[in-house]
Parts: C-alpha cells; sequence; structure tokens
C-alpha cells in the first residue's frame, strides 16, 4: 500500500516559506501598519493567485453554497482578523515571543477539530502534536539578553492570543469545507484572501478618515520588494499550500506541522552568522521527532 503524504509535506513546505516570510514582515513592520501590510500582501497573493488559475486552467469552479460560506468566514476570522492580530503582536511582542503564543493554536484546533468535525486524533497522534509543539516552545521560549529584564506587554499577549484562536477557528472552518469536496485548493486560497480583502478595506477607509497616511506612501524600493517577495513565499505560496495540507490531512496535524516555522528559522540564523545555542538544538531535535512520530503513525 503506498501512503500519501502530500499534506503532510505540504504543510511543512508551507513552514518553511512561512519562517523567511515572517523574518521579512517583522522588518517591514517597521514601515507598514500591520492594517495596511496585511491588505498590501493580500492584494499581491490574489494577483499571484488569479494568474496561477488562468495559466492552469482552472477556472472553472463549481461549489456549494455551504462551503462558499465556511471558506468566507474562514478567509475573514483566520487571515482578515488573525493575520493582522498577527502582524499587530509582532510590533508589541517581537517574532520569538509571539511565535510562543502561536503554539497554543495546534491543540485549539485539535479540541475544535473534534467538537465540530468529529475528526478525532488517537493517543499516539497526540503524543507526535505535543512533542512537536513542545519543541517548537522550547526553541523560541529562549530568552535573550534584552528579553531578560523586560514584561510582555499585556497588548501583546492580547494580539498573540485572538492571533492564535483565529488561526484555529480558520483552519477547522477551511478543513470543513475542504473536506470530501473537489475543491481546489488554489480556489480556496483565493477565496478566503478575498474575504479577507474585503473585509479589510472599510477598515482602511475608516483608518484613512483619521489619519494622514496613505497606503501608497509606503514606496520606498526596499520595503516594496520586500513585502513582495514576502507576500509570495508567506501568503501566495504559503496560504495554498496550507489549504492543500488542510485538505489531504487531519486539520490537528496539518496545524502542528504549519507551527513548524520557528525551527527553520534557525538554519538561517546559522547562514547569518548568529550564534545557535545548544538549548535551541534540543528543541529542533525534540520537534523533528515529534514530526517523524505523526509521519510514522500514518
Amino acid at each position: 500500500m503506498v501512503i500519501n503524504y502530500q499534506g503532510e509535506i505540504a504543510a511543512l513546505v508551507a513552514a518553511v516559506l512561512w519562517a523567511f516570510a515572517s523574518v521579512v514582515y517583522g522588518r517591514v513592520g517597521a514601515h507598514i501598519p500591520p492594517l495596511h501590510l496585511n491588505l498590501i500582501k493580500g492584494i499581491i497573493a490574489i494577483v499571484l493567485l488569479l494568474v496561477t488559475i488562468v495559466a492552469t486552467g482552472g477556472l472553472s469552479l463549481v461549489i456549494a453554497p455551504i462551503p462558499l460560506c465556511l471558506l468566507l468566514l474562514s478567509g475573514v476570522i483566520g487571515i482578515g482578523l488573525g493575520d493582522t492580530a498577527f502582524l499587530a503582536g509582532i510590533n508589541s511582542l517581537g517574532a520569538r515571543r509571539l511565535l510562543l503564543l502561536e503554539t497554543l493554536a495546534p491543540p485549539m484546533t485539535a479540541v475544535f477539530a473534534l467538537i465540530f468535525l468529529q475528526e478525532r486524533l488517537n493517543a499516539s497522534a497526540w503524543c507526535g502534536v505535543l512533542l512537536t509543539i513542545l519543541g517548537v516552545a522550547w526553541v523560541i521560549s529562549e530568552r535573550t539578553e534584552k528579553e531578560v529584564n523586560s514584561s510582555l506587554p499585556l497588548r501583546g499577549v492580547v494580539f498573540g492570543l485572538l492571533a492564535a484562536v483565529a488561526n484555529a477557528s480558520g483552519a477547522v472552518l477551511s478543513r470543513a469545507a475542504l473536506v470530501n469536496t473537489n475543491i481546489n485548493p488554489l480556489w480556496a486560497a483565493l477565496i478566503r484572501l478575498s474575504a479577507a480583502t474585503l473585509f479589510l478595506l472599510p477598515l482602511i477607509i475608516w483608518q484613512q478618515g483619521k489619519s494622514k497616511t496613505s497606503i501608497l506612501s509606503y514606496s520606498k524600493g526596499r520595503v516594496v520588494a520586500a513585502t513582495c517577495f514576502a507576500a509570495f513565499c508567506g501568503t501566495y505560496l504559503g496560504i495554498w499550500l496550507q489549504q492543500t495540507a488542510i485538505k489531504l490531512a487531519p486539520v490537528g496535524i496539518a496545524s502542528t506541522l504549519l507551527q513548524t516555522s520557528p525551527i527553520f528559522i534557525l538554519p538561517l540564523a546559522l547562514w547569518t552568522g548568529e550564534k545557535v545555542s545548544i538549548r535551541a538544538v534540543i528543541g529542533v531535535i525534540i520537534a523533528i521527532a515529534g514530526i517523524a512520530l505523526l509521519f510514522y503513525l500514518k
């Protein structure tokens, strides 16, 4: 019997892409407010998804009203609300501490899937999920010298928890729409991003009325190039692969693998000459053991 790991592999590749994108978004966020950045990256990804759909000849879409509504709601909650909270949280907490809060998303996803989809994970699968989360949390909970004497801003914690809940809710809604249907993950990504963009536009317009800063003012060459790169990797490819993972793998397992981005940031840190501690290496080994267990169980 041939075992299909397409969903799990898609989740891991998305995590790698999100690792690169999160580093870039962390820097771009110093120049562009979270709402504006979320809208900009969404529009870039929508254009790329439309081009891909046309190029692959997948223009025809047949979708029932209920899956369509679930995907639209998933986009509003998971991307419109969740990504905005995530980007705002990075500005308040920094990427390391925000990602620590984000490790709450996979167990939330598994519990939501159990309650609303009756999708059960056996005891061994739960061990794989928890082992992976433990490894990731071990890596990102290491405090730098700058963080030792600093407290967690309440605003950042709220944004982080909101992002985790929205992430989990969006994933379960997507799973409900995609499971046992023929909806292409490309279309699922496009529908979710379009819903998020329509959700963000009124907020941007309202914010524009209170601020003199125009969304068109972020036109510095480096900022534009970095935003386009991050949107290509993290939003266009990342959400396409995320929807593929959610469609083909149990959502609790997919969500766990999608949250492994921090362990892929470490090779990037080594490549740029940063010091990586023994603690971080141990955390990566633990997370890899959890990932291996999830693959083995299938």
